[in-house]
């Protein structure tokens, strides 16, 4: 006979939570959202620690180079979507590592007889304006010169022109000694008033490039997630079929986490895809798996070696696998679930291995109850979707500005991979849909203003940090009936047409 779990799966909608005592401490810029990413020994630190407690889904439609750069820089991580080939997926993780470094390497470097309309035409391409010129062309080559915006004049110059013409040659370059440390080298720029800083060896070729730039931007972003290198970090996805060979050009790339892309984590698959990542790489990489749902599921993947797990199955915005599978269970039923067996574990093992809720946040305070049910973060996909920073289209449907949203198993990404059962190499039937959502501008002043709401109902519940809100919190479920006295209900609302909604 079949096991029946007792008791309803409830949502995050179908639950509040209940104040509790808040000193004079408790206040939002009091609280601190930092979290581990990966697993730890107890009395250790964990390899890799959010800044925030947010990650971005492995989606085309989500992850690609500007939100891992915007994530990324508010103290987050994206994750970029594995639904591509190899090489381009790490050429992306490369491309965020490279954005911003202690030591940049170019991607806009020149030789001498390139022409101005060359140059241009680079620029509109990466859009960076400071270029080395090197005597091969490489952004390892000797160092000749380098040209900035404030060497030519497109609208007056000739664009035939060659750049050995218009470049500031070395000998008038300030540069640095490759063994200069990342202070010295902001020092120096800041002394000799320069926007950039070349790196070179003491065979005068280029290392890489310091820029004023970054250190600015890192004294606006106190969050910034960075690695040893002062780069951002950055995950990748990955699947359980190609891994032999995706995994060793994403971790070249720098990829700082993987995390197995699937629908179901609970399979000899994903065991096997650990596995080869502990005999090729040990510790060294980290790599996180799922999707579970309840504690046989977290086990599984914990005793195989997984650095995170994420908890959720069907209950992503475009995700339709519970209506055409039957699989699944309520978000907030089954985080709570994973998060005491994950408790019980590092009880038994002195391991502790993080919980990431993927799926189910549709409005920002389900985040703060997400967090209080045990989640250590939460990967969100329609969240960061709506953001200038996704990589989708921002269109105008019926007057209102939309993005471009749609599902791993939709028909339009045919993600195979993510819902690989051991069968044929294809998607055999939709899993998710083709949809919009509404546009909502930057992700640095979404992300603020959800992250305040959050710290605020923590706060309300005496909270400083994650850990103490789990401890704190206090949960109770709602009726069908409470929820609608939740909202606006018996009054006429104006909006901002002054227009009337009756509620």
């Amino acid at each position: 006979m079949a096991t029946f779990f007792p008791g309803e799966s409830h949502t995050f909608s179908e639950c509040l939570l209940v104040p509790g005592y808040s000193s004079s401490e408790c206040v939002p810029t009091n609280v601190s959202l930092k979290t581990p990413l990966t697993r730890f020994k107890r009395g250790e630190e964990p390899a890799i620690t959010l800044n925030i407690p947010m990650v971005s889904a492995i989606m085309q439609s989500v992850s690609g180079v500007d939100m891992g750069v915007a994530l990324a820089t508010e103290g987050g991580l994206s994750f970029i979507y594995g639904s591509q080939t190899p090489e381009s997926e790490a050429a992306m993780v490369k491309a965020v590592k490279d954005h911003k470094a202690g030591f940049v390497e170019s991607d806009s470097t020149l030789t001498p007889d390139m022409t101005m309309a060359q140059v241009i035409e680079l620029k509109d391409k990466t859009g960076h304006s400071t270029m080395p010129v090197t005597d091969d062309g490489t952004p390892r080559g000797k160092l000749l010169g380098i040209v900035t915006s404030r060497d030519y004049r497109p609208s007056r110059d000739d664009h035939s022109k060659k750049v050995a013409e218009f470049m500031t040659p070395r000998a008038e370059l300030i540069v640095g000694d490759k063994d200069i440390t990342l202070k010295d080298a902001n020092d120096l720029i800041w002394d000799k008033k320069l926007n950039a800083l070349p790196v070179v060896d003491e065979n005068d070729h280029l290392v890489g490039i310091v820029f004023r730039k970054d250190y600015d931007s890192h004294k606006t972003n106190p969050n910034e997630l960075l690695d040893a290198n002062k780069r951002y970090m950055v995950g990748a996805g990955i699947n359980t079929r190609d891994y032999a060979e995706r995994v060793p050009l994403l971790v070249e790339a720098g990829a700082d986490v993987l995390c197995i892309d699937s629908s179901e984590g609970f399979s000899e698959w994903q065991k096997r895809t650990i596995e080869w990542i502990r005999a090729n790489y040990g510790e060294t990489v980290k790599v996180g798996a799922g999707n579970v749902v309840d504690a046989e599921g977290f086990r599984f993947l914990a005793d195989c070696g997984a650095d995170f797990i994420k908890v959720g199955i069907g209950g992503g915005s475009i995700c339709i696998t519970r209506e055409t599978k039957g699989i699944g269970r309520g978000q907030a039923t089954a985080l709570i679930d994973v998060c005491r067996a994950r408790d019980e574990y590092f009880e038994e093992t002195g391991i502790y291995v993080p919980v990431c809720s993927d799926g189910g946040i549709v409005y920002d305070y389900h985040m703060t109850l997400a967090l209080a049910m045990g989640a250590d973060f939460m990967m969100l996909g329609r969240y960061f979707a709506r953001f200038d920073e996704s990589p989708t289209s921002r269109v105008n449907v019926n007057g209102q500005y939309m993005k471009e949203y749609w599902g791993e198993g939709s028909a339009r990404a045919r993600n195979w991979q993510r819902y690989d059962l051991g069968g044929a190499q294809k998607l055999s039937f939709v899993e998710g849909v083709d949809s919009y959502v509404p546009y909502a501008g930057s992700l640095k002043d979404g992300v603020g203003g959800t992250l305040y709401k959050v710290k605020s109902t923590m706060c309300n519940c005496g909270a400083l940090s994650i850990p103490e809100l789990q401890e704190k919190a206090r949960l109770t479920l709602v009726s069908s009936t409470s929820i609608v006295e939740g909202g606006a209900h018996d009054v006429v609302v104006k909006d901002s047409q002054q227009s009337v909604t009756y509620r």
